[in-house]
């Protein structure tokens, strides 16, 4: 999870490691490239979200980190995916997001539904394999998140 905004309304972020198994070409034909397209929470799955690492070429972009950026316009998008300039590395697309009041997170985290770390990535969270992210994030905490590495994703899968 990579939270993009902070309110005193709450939080929202977006889920970066659940790939959805199909590209935003198959949502948007517009788009003549492939890429993923990230499950970014339960919230609004219809709506299309980004973040990016091209600040400077997206107008409208918000920043997040040093060199990461949520949104901006859209057709810059387009035509900046389209034209090559964009590629996985640069620009991860979500369908919807993750949302939490300030106390209702408050609570999570004190429940340990949460596990709240910096980001060890950076800006490289975008060019990073999403797949098995979550197990490696796990051993490297250690101690007793160690045991967590190896939990399915469906505890009934087990």
């Amino acid at each position: 999870m990579i939270v993009v905004e902070k309110k005193e309304s709450g939080l929202l972020g977006f889920i970066i490691n659940k790939p959805l198994g199909y590209e935003i070409s198959d949502v948007l034909p517009e788009i003549r490239m492939n890429f993923p397209l990230y499950n970014g929470g339960p919230v609004e799955q219809d709506n299309l979200f980004f973040i990016h690492n091209a600040g400077d070429l997206i107008p409208g972009s918000i920043r997040i980190d040093n060199k990461l950026f949520w949104g901006g316009e859209f057709e810059k998008v387009l035509v900046l995916v389209n034209d090559g300039v964009l590629g996985p590395n640069d620009i991860r697309f979500f369908l919807g997001y993750s949302g939490w009041s300030y106390e209702q997170l408050k609570r999570e985290i004190v429940t340990n539904s949460w596990v709240v770390v910096e980001n060890p990535f950076a800006s490289k969270i975008l060019s990073h394999q999403t797949e098995g992210l979550w197990k490696d994030q796990m051993i490297a905490l250690g101690g007793k998140y160690v045991i967590w590495s190896n939990t399915p994703e469906n505890p009934y899968h087990n």
